[in-house]
């Protein structure tokens, strides 16, 4: 399975990012592998449980 992610480095050396579906929740990581890792973990959470107000990007064909 592969998911898709936003990230990027901040001055301090932080690694910032978060998941494109769930693109209002971000976390982050001293380096890209801890970043991944915590991402991870907030897909596991995010998609095992109901969360109430917790907000996804979906998309579907009009035909």
């Amino acid at each position: 399975m592969k998911i898709t992610y936003t990230y990027w480095k901040e001055n301090d050396g932080t690694f910032l990012g978060y998941l494109n579906e769930f693109p209002d929740h971000w976390t982050q990581g001293t380096d890209l592998e801890d970043l991944i890792e915590n991402l991870a973990d907030l897909y596991k959470t995010f998609t095992e449980n109901e969360i109430p107000g917790i907000k996804r990007v979906a998309e579907f064909e009009l035909v």
